[in-house]
């Protein structure tokens, strides 16, 4: 099975440091003929940082979805049942977005959509980059990792001697992670060494 006409929804909080690693995934989906469909946090619809301005990053991204980004909780609250996706990535996941969606909590666009997929019993694929994944957050990843229809793209820890409990996906398996989520299997190993990527 291939990604070729699977419409896939592609969700992105407010890691700005791991947008550059993320980007080249989404034109993976679309090189192996995904539809992709972009909606982001209004963190990164609004804030400029010293890894790029707000504006640039949604002109990359819309550049390589090849559609406009859905910014608003209202513009993603159709991709349940009228709309529906094959599958929704979030990547980057913050441990603040991590935290709300293991609490259902749906206070942004990106949450929404994944909210709105889950109902649909369709696959959500997470893709972490969190300084708290072994730390208070560890809780909810935990949570995450034991409900239903809810995959992870492997991850490890990115620098276990000044960040010991951060974590990051490998956002190079992104796309090996969806096949196998709409396949109803976890890619594993689901824990692995984190190497500069």
């Amino acid at each position: 099975m291939s990604l070729a006409g699977k419409r896939i929804g592609f969700g992105m909080t407010g890691s700005h440091c791991t947008y550059d690693a993320v980007l080249p995934q989404i034109e993976k989906l679309v090189q192996q003929g995904a539809e992709v469909v972009p909606v982001v946090t209004y963190t990164l619809k609004t804030t400029d940082t010293k890894f790029g301005d707000a504006e640039d990053w949604i002109e990359k991204i819309e550049t390589a979805a090849g559609r406009k980004v859905i910014a608003s909780i209202v513009d993603a609250e159709p991709l349940g049942p009228k709309e529906p996706l094959d599958c929704m990535v979030i990547a980057p996941l913050t441990g603040n977005s991590m935290s709300k969606f293991a609490n259902a909590l749906t206070d942004s666009p990106v949450l929404m959509a994944a909210k709105a997929t889950l109902r649909n019993r369709r696959p959500v694929v997470l893709g972490i980059s969190t300084n708290d994944a072994l730390g208070l957050n560890g809780v909810n990843l935990m949570r995450l990792m034991a409900t239903k229809n809810i995959y992870f793209i492997p991850y490890g820890q990115d620098d276990p001697i000044k960040k010991p409990n951060s974590m990051v996906a490998h956002m190079d398996l992104l796309s090996d992670a969806v096949l196998a989520a709409i396949n109803g299997y976890q890619l594993q190993p689901v824990i692995r060494e984190y190497k500069d990527e």
